[in-house]
Protein backbone atom coordinates (compact mmCIF):
# COMPACT_ATOMS: atom_id res chain seq x y z
CA UNK A 1 0.00 0.00 0.00
CA UNK A 2 1.03 3.60 -0.52
CA UNK A 3 2.04 6.15 2.07
CA UNK A 4 -0.77 8.05 3.68
CA UNK A 5 -1.24 11.69 2.79
CA UNK A 6 -0.25 12.68 6.33
CA UNK A 7 3.01 10.68 6.17
CA UNK A 8 3.89 12.17 2.79
CA UNK A 9 3.18 15.71 3.96
CA UNK A 10 5.32 15.24 7.05
CA UNK A 11 8.11 14.09 4.76
CA UNK A 12 7.77 17.17 2.53
CA UNK A 13 7.96 19.41 5.57
CA UNK A 14 11.35 17.93 6.52
CA UNK A 15 13.00 18.69 3.17
CA UNK A 16 15.60 21.45 3.57
CA UNK A 17 14.86 23.23 0.29
CA UNK A 18 17.17 26.16 0.98
CA UNK A 19 20.12 23.86 1.66
CA UNK A 20 19.49 21.94 -1.56
CA UNK A 21 19.22 25.17 -3.52
CA UNK A 22 22.59 26.27 -2.16
CA UNK A 23 24.12 22.93 -3.16
CA UNK A 24 22.64 22.54 -6.62
CA UNK A 25 21.29 25.77 -8.12
CA UNK A 26 24.65 26.90 -9.56
CA UNK A 27 25.58 23.47 -11.01
CA UNK A 28 24.52 23.25 -14.67
CA UNK A 29 27.12 20.90 -16.17
CA UNK A 30 24.76 18.08 -17.16
CA UNK A 31 21.92 19.78 -19.01
CA UNK A 32 21.88 17.65 -22.16
CA UNK A 33 19.10 15.17 -22.82
CA UNK A 34 19.49 12.07 -20.68
CA UNK A 35 19.02 8.63 -22.23
CA UNK A 36 15.69 7.05 -21.21
CA UNK A 37 17.48 4.35 -19.23
CA UNK A 38 18.97 6.86 -16.77
CA UNK A 39 16.08 9.28 -16.45
CA UNK A 40 14.76 9.53 -12.92
CA UNK A 41 11.01 9.17 -13.48
CA UNK A 42 10.83 5.39 -13.06
CA UNK A 43 12.64 5.31 -9.74
CA UNK A 44 10.89 8.39 -8.33
CA UNK A 45 7.46 6.94 -9.03
CA UNK A 46 8.64 3.57 -7.71
CA UNK A 47 9.91 4.98 -4.41
CA UNK A 48 7.40 7.73 -3.67
CA UNK A 49 4.18 6.56 -5.35
CA UNK A 50 4.39 2.76 -5.74
CA UNK A 51 5.45 2.42 -2.14
CA UNK A 52 4.64 -1.30 -2.02
CA UNK A 53 7.75 -1.96 -4.11
CA UNK A 54 10.18 -0.93 -1.39
CA UNK A 55 8.22 -1.39 1.84
CA UNK A 56 9.66 1.72 3.53
CA UNK A 57 7.86 3.22 6.51
CA UNK A 58 8.69 6.81 5.52
CA UNK A 59 9.71 8.35 2.20
CA UNK A 60 13.50 8.61 1.82
CA UNK A 61 15.40 11.89 1.68
CA UNK A 62 16.78 13.07 -1.64
CA UNK A 63 20.28 11.81 -0.82
CA UNK A 64 18.90 8.39 0.14
CA UNK A 65 16.85 8.32 -3.03
CA UNK A 66 19.83 9.36 -5.16
CA UNK A 67 21.99 6.56 -3.76
CA UNK A 68 19.28 4.10 -4.80
CA UNK A 69 18.89 5.72 -8.24
CA UNK A 70 22.64 5.75 -8.91
CA UNK A 71 23.23 2.16 -7.77
CA UNK A 72 20.32 0.85 -9.83
CA UNK A 73 21.45 2.69 -12.98
CA UNK A 74 25.22 2.73 -12.50
CA UNK A 75 26.13 0.72 -15.60
CA UNK A 76 23.97 2.86 -17.89
CA UNK A 77 25.19 6.06 -16.21
CA UNK A 78 28.81 5.08 -16.83
CA UNK A 79 28.05 4.29 -20.47
CA UNK A 80 26.47 7.72 -20.90
CA UNK A 81 29.33 9.38 -19.03
CA UNK A 82 31.75 7.99 -21.62
CA UNK A 83 29.87 9.84 -24.38
CA UNK A 84 29.72 13.25 -22.71
CA UNK A 85 33.35 14.35 -22.90
CA UNK A 86 33.68 14.62 -19.12
CA UNK A 87 36.80 12.80 -17.95
CA UNK A 88 36.58 10.18 -15.24
CA UNK A 89 39.29 11.99 -13.26
CA UNK A 90 36.95 14.97 -12.72
CA UNK A 91 33.80 14.93 -10.62
CA UNK A 92 32.06 17.49 -12.88
CA UNK A 93 29.77 14.89 -14.40
CA UNK A 94 28.77 13.30 -11.10
CA UNK A 95 28.03 16.66 -9.48
CA UNK A 96 26.11 17.83 -12.52
CA UNK A 97 24.05 14.66 -12.74
CA UNK A 98 23.08 14.83 -9.08
CA UNK A 99 22.00 18.47 -9.45
CA UNK A 100 20.00 17.57 -12.56
CA UNK A 101 18.26 14.66 -10.85
CA UNK A 102 17.52 16.83 -7.81
CA UNK A 103 15.58 19.31 -9.94
CA UNK A 104 13.50 16.49 -11.38
CA UNK A 105 12.99 15.01 -7.90
CA UNK A 106 11.89 18.28 -6.28
CA UNK A 107 9.37 18.95 -9.03
CA UNK A 108 7.98 15.45 -9.16
CA UNK A 109 7.47 14.88 -5.44
CA UNK A 110 5.25 17.97 -5.40
CA UNK A 111 3.21 16.48 -8.22
CA UNK A 112 3.09 13.10 -6.46
CA UNK A 113 1.79 14.84 -3.34
CA UNK A 114 -1.04 16.21 -5.50
CA UNK A 115 -1.87 12.62 -6.42
CA UNK A 116 -2.18 11.72 -2.75
CA UNK A 117 -4.44 14.73 -2.22
CA UNK A 118 -6.60 13.80 -5.22
CA UNK A 119 -7.05 10.28 -3.88
CA UNK A 120 -8.52 11.62 -0.64
CA UNK A 121 -11.13 13.46 -2.72
CA UNK A 122 -11.99 10.88 -5.39
CA UNK A 123 -11.50 7.74 -3.31
CA UNK A 124 -9.00 4.96 -2.77
CA UNK A 125 -7.26 3.55 -5.86
CA UNK A 126 -8.83 6.13 -8.19
CA UNK A 127 -5.53 7.87 -9.01
CA UNK A 128 -2.72 6.74 -11.29
CA UNK A 129 0.72 8.27 -11.81
CA UNK A 130 3.51 6.72 -13.86
CA UNK A 131 6.29 7.32 -16.35
CA UNK A 132 4.08 6.09 -19.20
CA UNK A 133 1.36 8.60 -18.33
CA UNK A 134 3.95 11.35 -17.90
CA UNK A 135 5.32 10.72 -21.40
CA UNK A 136 1.77 11.02 -22.71
CA UNK A 137 1.30 14.43 -21.12
CA UNK A 138 -0.76 13.20 -18.17
CA UNK A 139 0.63 14.03 -14.74
CA UNK A 140 -2.33 12.65 -12.79
CA UNK A 141 -5.02 10.30 -14.11
CA UNK A 142 -8.20 9.99 -12.05
CA UNK A 143 -10.67 7.23 -12.83
CA UNK A 144 -14.03 8.38 -11.49
CA UNK A 145 -17.59 7.43 -12.45
CA UNK A 146 -16.45 5.78 -15.69
CA UNK A 147 -14.47 8.90 -16.62
CA UNK A 148 -10.75 9.22 -17.22
CA UNK A 149 -9.92 12.64 -15.78
CA UNK A 150 -6.57 13.76 -17.21
CA UNK A 151 -4.74 16.38 -15.17
CA UNK A 152 -1.60 18.36 -16.01
CA UNK A 153 0.29 20.29 -13.35
CA UNK A 154 1.41 23.65 -14.74
CA UNK A 155 4.36 25.17 -12.91
CA UNK A 156 4.97 28.34 -14.92
CA UNK A 157 1.60 30.03 -15.06
CA UNK A 158 1.51 33.46 -16.67
CA UNK A 159 -1.67 34.00 -14.73
CA UNK A 160 -0.81 32.81 -11.21
CA UNK A 161 -4.06 34.28 -9.88
CA UNK A 162 -5.73 31.17 -11.31
CA UNK A 163 -4.17 29.12 -8.55
CA UNK A 164 -5.55 31.49 -5.95
CA UNK A 165 -9.14 31.92 -6.99
CA UNK A 166 -10.37 29.93 -9.95
CA UNK A 167 -8.97 26.43 -9.61
CA UNK A 168 -8.50 24.10 -12.54
CA UNK A 169 -9.02 25.05 -16.17
CA UNK A 170 -10.09 22.63 -18.89
CA UNK A 171 -8.39 22.82 -22.28
CA UNK A 172 -9.75 21.95 -25.71
CA UNK A 173 -8.52 18.35 -25.40
CA UNK A 174 -10.43 17.77 -22.16
CA UNK A 175 -7.34 17.95 -19.93
CA UNK A 176 -7.54 19.84 -16.66
CA UNK A 177 -4.73 22.27 -15.92
CA UNK A 178 -3.96 22.91 -12.27
CA UNK A 179 -1.53 25.71 -11.42
CA UNK A 180 1.04 26.48 -8.77
CA UNK A 181 3.86 28.94 -8.25
CA UNK A 182 7.12 28.80 -6.32
CA UNK A 183 8.22 30.97 -3.40
CA UNK A 184 11.56 32.57 -2.65
CA UNK A 185 13.25 31.42 0.60
CA UNK A 186 13.52 35.07 1.63
CA UNK A 187 9.76 35.50 1.22
CA UNK A 188 8.60 32.72 3.55
CA UNK A 189 7.29 35.22 6.07
CA UNK A 190 5.70 37.38 3.40
CA UNK A 191 2.03 36.67 2.53
CA UNK A 192 2.82 36.62 -1.19
CA UNK A 193 3.91 33.98 -3.68
CA UNK A 194 6.50 34.61 -6.35
CA UNK A 195 6.03 33.15 -9.81
CA UNK A 196 8.83 31.01 -11.23
CA UNK A 197 10.24 32.61 -14.39
CA UNK A 198 10.28 30.44 -17.50
CA UNK A 199 14.07 30.28 -17.67
CA UNK A 200 14.06 28.61 -14.28
CA UNK A 201 15.85 31.25 -12.22
CA UNK A 202 14.28 33.02 -9.25
CA UNK A 203 15.57 36.57 -9.82
CA UNK A 204 14.37 39.76 -8.18
CA UNK A 205 14.03 41.49 -11.54
CA UNK A 206 11.38 39.06 -12.78
CA UNK A 207 9.29 38.61 -9.64
CA UNK A 208 5.54 38.58 -10.10
CA UNK A 209 3.75 38.68 -6.78
CA UNK A 210 0.23 37.49 -6.13
CA UNK A 211 -1.59 38.04 -2.88
CA UNK A 212 -1.73 34.78 -0.95
CA UNK A 213 -5.25 33.90 0.15
CA UNK A 214 -5.31 30.55 1.88
CA UNK A 215 -9.05 30.67 2.51
CA UNK A 216 -10.03 31.14 -1.13
CA UNK A 217 -7.06 29.62 -2.90
CA UNK A 218 -6.27 26.07 -3.94
CA UNK A 219 -2.66 26.07 -2.69
CA UNK A 220 -0.97 25.92 0.68
CA UNK A 221 2.63 26.66 1.63
CA UNK A 222 4.70 24.77 4.17
CA UNK A 223 7.20 26.60 6.36
CA UNK A 224 10.15 25.20 4.40
CA UNK A 225 8.82 26.69 1.15
CA UNK A 226 7.01 23.77 -0.48
CA UNK A 227 3.88 24.93 -2.28
CA UNK A 228 1.28 22.16 -2.39
CA UNK A 229 -2.25 21.64 -3.64
CA UNK A 230 -5.13 21.46 -1.19
CA UNK A 231 -8.19 19.26 -1.52
CA UNK A 232 -10.11 22.29 -2.80
CA UNK A 233 -8.39 22.04 -6.18
CA UNK A 234 -9.68 18.51 -6.74
CA UNK A 235 -13.06 19.15 -5.15
CA UNK A 236 -13.63 21.76 -7.85
CA UNK A 237 -12.88 19.17 -10.54
CA UNK A 238 -14.98 16.52 -8.83
CA UNK A 239 -17.99 18.85 -8.80
CA UNK A 240 -18.05 18.79 -12.60
CA UNK A 241 -18.54 15.02 -12.59
CA UNK A 242 -21.00 14.95 -9.69
CA UNK A 243 -23.50 17.23 -11.39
Amino acid sequence: MRYTLDVFEQFLKTVDLESYRERFTHIKTVEMDLPPKIQALDTIYEIYWDKSKNGATNPPSFDEYYDYYYTKNEAEINNFWDTTGFGKECDCFKRGLKARIYRTWASLITQIHAGYVAETVFGKDTVEQSTVLDHNGIDILVKYKNNDIKIQVKKDSKRPEISRMHGAEKNENGYFYIWYVLVQPSDYANPYYVKKPREGQLRDSVKAFVKYNKENGTLDRFDNGFVVFTTKEFELIKQEFDK
